[in-house]
């Protein structure tokens, strides 16, 4: 018979009531099943599950604000460090209470994920041996692989938890990251660990906002790194606060807040200062005889110094890392339908076959068809028409081009047209529905051919254009009722890409995220926020998220969004027009509308373009209301 493993044997022991085999699993977790064994927990059985009103969390996020802006900066920026990991970044409070969750889709729903929500307690007398519950007692990181937990329940889960203590020493809150993978995550360990420095460092930053803050360690290349100690001192030279790796390399020395600079190195104050702001550097000793370095991270926000240098609200590093750039537009899909559909997309391209892409307004359409046009790797432009937008007697010439001349209000020059402007590049035709007939004939010739004539010319020229067109109409009712050619469309739909409804993405977070961090970079989103938003029927799809998102932006306190951004209930019917009142779609569509017009501040231009509609159909809708 195999041997068991350690934590196997110790497991065993539990369920029987016997005393843990020594070295079977470590010691701040055997200690913590001992307790739980005192305190009379049942492994075999689940834990209860208590979740305090949200009330009580809104309470604990208001007296903890600070803090919990900051937390929530740095689990952004974990999130897209660990992105695709099945990991839950939490913040909790000292009492083990979960404040705030940021995660991804497949862990938040999960079972371990839907058991870690704002309101959710972990203190190891409820829960039994965990991260978040043990971090606290112990005042260190802790991390609990699978059945290290000591509910049954919860092996399948790991997690590490990081206190980050405030100023005095004092634990002021924990950063959690929790997976569903029983593989030791040492590198979202380290990046943990980061986070939780990063917050204490930027609590010093900002709870003294008139001190200097001072860098120190006994080698230059660390004076950057979280290594390094953090002084807070007050323009004549009282020690306002010391971050914890500062208390590490001056340990044995009294460090106290209200004590002196001088107590702590040996080199006077004023002395120091010179130095420091002449030559950028000090190397002195501290009183206990090592040798350190010394440098001025900030200078006080008042008093004689304060002109020296700039002010920073929190920690260099904060700065740098809440200042991430922006992740540039582009085609966000983890939607495993979606992805199914699009497999065969790089052979189409490859052999510059026709795309079609259908769906609601709003889903993404021309997003897609940028996609198509980078996954094609062409070095020329990606062009787009608007086909329901172009007069019909000037489809054919805006499309191929036209001499000089040509017809009544042509150029004087003449133009190329889009499909040559498009060559070595994408045609992307947009409302493809909305084409002339007499013009379908012309454009189906072209697919045969790569031929442009431009109107009034003779010469024609071949072009290599991929093309792409787009719709939201049925184009088979179209065809039916002869007001779209069925050759033309069996050409365009080569290939056929149908995309969801937004309240039907798998991806709806990962949508979210992208298009929040499009329009305001850096900006976090809780899974609170996300869950909000998810309930709500979304008609204008993406375009109508984007238009959410704007106004949550504009109404927003703070430098985060979590459910009470989205609390706003939607507009009533009263505040539709009257051709769209009583009606549910043709009402949802006005709404979005109404919504857009206000985030834009009345201006019907810029709501018109964030729509993707005319500005003579928004005056329609926003000229009367229901009375």
């Amino acid at each position: 018979m195999p041997s068991l493993s350690g934590i196997e044997m110790a497991r065993t022991a539990l369920a029987r009531g016997l005393p843990l085999p020594a070295g079977a699993v470590e010691d701040p977790v055997a200690r913590s099943w001992r307790r739980c064994v005192a305190q009379g927990l049942d492994p075999s059985a689940p834990p209860p599950a208590n979740v305090i009103p949200f009330a009580e969390v809104t309470r604990r996020r208001e007296e903890r604000s600070l803090l919990r802006r900051l937390a929530l900066a740095e689990m952004q920026l974990l999130h897209a460090q660990i992105a695709g990991s099945d990991f839950m970044i939490a913040f909790a409070d000292l009492d083990g209470v979960v404040l705030d969750t940021v995660s991804d889709r497949r862990f938040a729903e999960s079972a371990a994920g839907r058991s870690i929500l704002p309101g959710s307690v972990w203190r190891e007398e409820e829960r039994g041996t965990n991260a978040l519950g043990l971090a606290v007692l112990e005042r260190a990181p802790v991390a609990i692989y699978g059945p290290e937990h000591y509910f049954s329940c919860h092996a399948h889960l790991t997690c590490m938890a990081v206190p980050v203590f405030d100023p005095a020493g004092r634990i002021a809150g924990l950063i959690d990251a929790s997976c569903s993978n029983e593989a030791r995550q040492q590198h979202t360990h380290a990046l943990l660990r980061m986070a939780a420095a990063e917050m204490e460092n930027a609590l010093i930053y900002q709870e003294h906002a008139d001190a200097l803050i001072l860098a120190f360690h006994p080698r230059t290349e660390y004076l950057d790194t979280f290594s390094a100690g953090l002084v807070a001192v007050s323009p004549d030279g009282e020690v306002r606060a010391v971050n914890r790796p500062g208390h590490a390399l001056l340990a044995g020395l009294d460090i106290r807040p209200g004590g002196s600079f001088e107590d702590l190195f040996d080199v006077r104050f004023g002395a120091a200062m010179d130095t420091v702001i002449s030559d950028g550097i000090l190397r002195a000793r501290d009183r206990a005889g090592s040798a350190v370095y010394l440098v001025c991270r900030r200078f006080g926000s008042r008093g004689p110094l304060a002109r020296q240098g700039s002010l920073h609200a929190a920690s260099p590093h904060a700065v740098a890392r809440l200042a991430a750039p922006a992740t540039a537009l582009g085609f966000v899909c983890e939607d495993p339908a979606l992805l199914r559909r699009m497999r065969g997309l790089p052979k189409a391209v490859a052999a510059r076959t026709a795309v079609l892409v259908r769906g609601e307004t709003g889903t993404g359409k021309e997003l897609m068809a940028r996609h198509v046009h980078a996954l094609s790797g062409r070095t020329g432009a990606f062009v787009a028409l608007n086909c329901g937008a172009v007069p019909e007697p000037l489809f054919i010439a805006e499309l191929f081009g036209h001499e000089r001349g040509a017809f009544t209000d042509a150029r004087r020059e003449g133009a190329p047209g889009l499909a040559a402007q498009a060559d070595k590049g994408t045609l992307f035709l947009d409302e493809v529905a909305d084409i002339p007939l007499a013009a379908q004939t012309a454009l189906l010739r072209f697919l045969d051919t790569m031929e442009v004539r431009a109107v009034g010319g003779q010469a024609t020229k071949t072009v290599d254009v991929q093309v792409v067109s787009a719709t939201n109409a049925d184009l088979e009712a179209a065809i039916a009722e002869r007001r779209f050619r069925a050759d033309l469309f069996y050409r365009l739909a080569a290939v056929s890409i149908d995309l969801p409804p937004l309240a039907a993405r798998e991806d709806f977070p990962a949508i979210v995220r992208h298009a929040l961090s499009t329009l305001s970079p850096g900006t976090a989103i809780t899974d609170g926020a996300i869950e909000r938003l998810a309930a709500r029927p979304w008609p204008g799809n993406i375009r109508e998220l984007q238009t959410v998102l704007r106004r949550a932006l504009t109404d927003a306190e703070s430098d985060h969004l979590d459910e009470t951004a989205f609390d706003v209930a939607h507009p009533a019917d009263d505040e539709v027009c009257r051709d769209c009142a009583g009606h549910p779609l043709n009402a949802a569509r006005c709404r979005q509308i109404h919504e857009a017009v206000a985030a834009a501040g009345g201006n019907v231009s810029v709501a018109a373009r964030t729509l993707g509609i005319s500005r003579t159909t928004i005056y329609k809708h926003v000229a009367e209301r229901v009375g």
